[in-house]
């Protein structure tokens, strides 16, 4: 009897395969290359900033952790310390603000509301 093969193509955690190998199923894996590994962070970050969305109150901060560790794999592709990330955060704070007003731009005259 031959198994049903559910196709994922997607990028996956590093222990992903020994929870399979421990269920006794099977898998196939590929290492990425730089360019294709970048372009598969970016899209797990949006599928996970969308399940944050989704999530019910009681597992936004599972779902927030997930972002979080994409970021941190973002930025250690690209050579980027967590400690700028923080810093460009603060600049843009300081430039832009943050969200603690709660504010939702209906419309404008200019284009300032980008």
């Amino acid at each position: 009897m031959v198994e049903k093969k559910y196709y994922y193509r997607k990028l996956i955690r590093d222990k992903i395969p020994e929870f399979i190998r421990a269920d006794k199923g099977a898998f196939k894996t590929k290492v990425l290359g730089g360019e294709e590994f970048e372009h598969e962070l970016n899209k797990k970050l949006v599928e996970e900033a969308k399940e944050v969305g989704d999530a019910p109150k009681e597992k936004i901060a599972t779902e927030l952790a997930d972002v979080l560790e994409l970021i941190k794999s973002i930025a250690g592709h690209h050579e980027i310390s967590f400690k700028e990330i923080e810093r460009q955060q603060s600049i843009r704070r300081k430039l832009r603000g943050a969200f603690k007003k709660k504010l939702f731009l209906v419309w404008s005259t200019g284009k300032s509301g980008k």
